[in-house]
């Protein structure tokens, strides 16, 4: 008998161990968090709306990556995780700002840890941010005095939007993930020889509208993280963060430019650490109406507009 699928309502947060968490904490409060809770050897990071947390940062001998945390609908979804998801925890305690009862497992493929997450506190929006007034050529919107100004300094992150991995059997990860979850496919990206190997996939909530992709996975030799990826206001702010991180002297990945599938104004950075963080704004939505999308991997599939693809963005 098939398992009831585990209900997720959004992505929540990721953790990092860093060998060098002070390195680690100053490119993170420049790429745009404040800090939610301190230890020397833990460092909690929030944004500026309702969730409790949405990075933590705890020190240790090598850079590695802990897994995100999904928030899960219902007890009854956190107990069915820990009765038939792969090596999975009995439900405990979340250590960490917000508190709530967690789960995690380990991939059944490439072992890496994933947190289903329950009954956090939100706290209150601590940023109320204006939508600013465009002046187009044929229709001008932002009365007569009224001017655009703004202040240098990071890109005040809002949520943790999607995190992404390089897998090594993408059938066995598509597999797991769409039929234990309600992930559902936003698109599939396939080969020159016609089989799929990425994939895009947006949480499965019915008429509500969602993000494009909280998960997204592609094939490869060895598996690793991507990148995580971190919403901002608007693109003014995701500007003026990208100028912020260049004069701090950070190491540009990629960006600023549009992607094609998904839509969202991307900006990759490398942290201190060798992993990748991104700001984006502006990302599609989607809904039990939209039709998934296969196409096959080409150069323009990634970008429409920006710098040119790194050559080892994908590796």
């Amino acid at each position: 008998m098939t398992a009831p699928k585990i209900k997720l309502v959004c992505v929540a947060h990721v953790y990092y161990t860093h060998a060098n968490l002070p390195l680690a904490k100053e490119f993170l409060l420049d790429f745009g968090f404040t800090i939610a809770r301190e230890t020397p050897t833990e460092i909690f990071f929030k944004g500026y709306g309702t969730e409790p947390f949405l990075y933590c940062a705890t020190a240790g001998e090598a850079n590695v990556f802990g897994g995100a945390a999904f928030v899960v609908e219902s007890l009854s979804d956190l107990e069915l995780a820990a009765s038939t998801l792969p090596n999975a925890t009995p439900i405990h305690d979340l250590p960490g700002p917000g508190g709530g009862q967690r789960v995690t497992f380990l991939d059944p493929v490439d072992k890496f840890p994933v947190h289903l997450v329950y009954d956090q506190t939100p706290i209150p929006v601590s940023a109320h941010l204006p939508e600013l007034e465009y002046n187009f050529p044929q229709s001008k919107h932002r009365p007569v005095n009224a001017t655009q100004r703004f202040q240098k300094g990071p890109a005040m992150i809002h949520k943790l939007g999607h995190y992404g991995c390089c897998v090594t059997d993408f059938a066995a990860a598509f597999e797991f993930y769409t039929t234990r979850f309600n992930l559902k496919p936003s698109d599939v990206i396939y080969g020159a020889d016609g089989k799929d190997h990425s994939t895009f996939l947006h949480l499965d909530r019915g008429m509500e509208q969602v993000d494009h992709h909280t998960f997204f996975f592609f094939e490869g030799p060895k598996f690793h993280v991507h990148h995580s990826s971190f919403e901002v206001h608007d693109f003014d702010l995701q500007s003026l963060g990208h100028q912020w991180l260049r004069d701090k002297d950070y190491d540009l990945v990629w960006g600023v430019g549009r992607h094609v599938l998904g839509s969202q104004i991307f900006d990759y950075w490398w942290d201190r650490s060798g992993f990748i963080l991104e700001h984006y704004v502006d990302g599609d939505l989607v809904d039990e109406t939209t039709p998934i999308s296969r196409s096959e991997a080409g150069p323009d599939s990634l970008h429409i507009w920006g710098p040119p693809l790194p050559a080892t963005f994908l590796q």
